[in-house]
């Protein structure tokens, strides 16, 4: 069994989810993410990747919105599901994130190795 691979799916099902502005993207930008959840994600060139962060996007980031909503890494979940990553549009969950779980979330990101997406 993959431990990370768990972790991250136990992490994402406590993550509250709620539904942005369409086609907002105030959220989004370069942001790193372990090499399990990497891995999930669309493979981009590197001049994709360089065009993104020259334009401090993530390399995700399409016309409407996230193209990989469905697979975003944990930290683009946690956004707007906490007080100290609030949504700046005022979206949140009906109920924001467990502060357990928040900490959790940060804990597996401080000790995996994270690459930028």
């Amino acid at each position: 069994m993959n431990n990370n691979r768990d972790t991250v799916e136990r992490l994402r099902e406590r993550i509250p989810s709620f539904d942005c502005v369409a086609g907002c993207h105030d959220c989004c930008g370069p942001v790193t993410t372990s090499s399990e959840e990497m891995s999930r994600l669309p493979v981009k060139t590197d001049a994709e990747h360089d065009a993104a962060l020259n334009d401090l996007n993530c390399v995700h980031l399409g016309p409407k919105g996230c193209t990989v909503y469905e697979e975003r890494p944990l930290i683009c979940r946690l956004f707007g599901t906490t007080p100290r990553m609030a949504c700046p549009n005022g979206r949140r969950p009906e109920v924001m994130i467990d502060a357990d779980v928040e900490d959790q979330v940060h804990f597996y990101i401080a000790n995996t190795r994270q690459v930028l997406v």
